[in-house]
């Protein structure tokens, strides 16, 4: 194993990680291995960035694979959330329903604009997935849905208006676009 290649297993370890927690739901485990995964796949998601960028290997290729890898790793959270405690979510219905339509619209709009998804990465996600953590630890370890998780929602939203219109004013795809400022300044060196 080279260290180069490092940063593509923590991302796929993510993409792993979301029928791992389907399987501990099916088992009943303990709540406190579903804060164990997500700090897992949190700290996969922090440092994949961290590595690929020091080793030279952050290419459009595994930035995409990236952004899907976190796609499929919170999907499986959420499933789990929704099995363990659709009691918990069903006051947040219509929130979570715009965040849906926000976040399919936008794959929408990018495939058909750019033929792929975007991969941003934005500043407003990095802190998007930290209230992912503390969001889905309330639901799944503490059995409550609170500030964390309101958080994670409002900033689910907020991120996803953020990128879709940075994919409206780009010209071009491009990954790794910091704010929407940096998505204005590229449009404007590109002309």
């Amino acid at each position: 194993m080279t260290f180069r290649r490092i940063p593509l297993y923590l991302t796929g370890l993510r993409i792993l990680l979301a029928p791992v927690l389907l399987i501990m739901y099916g088992f009943n485990v303990e709540s406190f291995w579903y804060g164990v995964v997500l700090g897992i796949g949190f700290f996969s998601d922090v440092f994949d960035g961290i590595l690929a960028r020091k080793l030279g290997v952050a290419t459009e290729t595994l930035r995409s694979l990236d952004s899907t890898a976190d796609t499929i790793f919170y999907a499986g959270v959420f499933t789990v959330a929704v099995l363990k405690h659709h009691e918990l979510l069903m006051p947040f219905w219509f929130p979570l329903a715009c965040f849906f339509l926000l976040e399919t619209g936008r794959h929408v709009f990018d495939r058909i604009k750019f033929g792929r998804s975007a991969a941003y990465h934005m500043w407003s996600a990095k802190v998007w997935g930290i209230f992912l953590l503390l969001g889905f630890t309330e639901i799944l370890v503490f059995d409550f849905a609170g500030v964390g998780f309101i958080g994670a929602l409002a900033l689910g939203i907020l991120t996803n208006l953020e990128g879709l219109w940075a994919s409206i004013i780009l010209r071009e795809w491009v990954h790794d676009v910091p704010s929407l400022y940096h998505a204005l300044t590229l449009n404007q060196r590109r002309q």
